[in-house]
């Protein structure tokens, strides 16, 4: 065989390598990107469940305190009226606030891990079409390689 067909077919050939390594790259970067995807989808799971759990806890413990108070002014023999009364519903009120504010960061923070996951798809779809662009251009200047060898 000739010294330019043996070029040719090694312009040929490094031109299908190419071809493939993009390839598989491409696949590769399309893959990372779920796993990051599914790693953050995860993680506003937990995150949603610690919340959950931070205000029943925050419940419970504003529900101890109401009742020790409650069982303090009925011991001190002072009606559960006006004051007293006020001050109970003031507590209430403010666990209500305390929940609605965890609930609110809780959301913001699924919001935040659900946009991380989109993100990461978005990002790995556009990786993956650079990578398999970029395997044709390697199989096409290999094919031109080789044709303009040939000529």
């Amino acid at each position: 065989m000739d010294p330019v067909t043996l070029a040719a077919a090694g312009a040929i050939g490094g031109g299908i390598m190419g071809y493939k390594g993009n390839q598989a790259a491409a696949k590769a970067a399309k893959q990372t990107a779920e796993f990051n995807a599914q790693v953050a989808e995860n993680e506003a799971v937990v995150l949603r469940r610690r919340k959950v759990d931070e205000e029943a806890n925050m419940r419970d413990q504003s529900e101890r305190i109401i009742a020790s108070a409650n069982v303090a002014t009925a011991a001190s023999g002072i009606q559960m009226s006006g004051s007293a009364l006020q001050a109970a519903a003031d507590s209430y009120f403010n666990t209500e606030m305390d929940a609605l504010k965890t609930q609110y960061a809780g959301d913001i923070e699924e919001t935040a891990k659900a946009s991380e996951a989109a993100l990461a798809r978005a990002t790995g779809r556009a990786r993956a079409t650079s990578l398999k662009m970029a395997s044709y251009q390697s199989l096409l200047a290999g094919g031109s390689k080789a044709a303009s060898l040939m000529s």
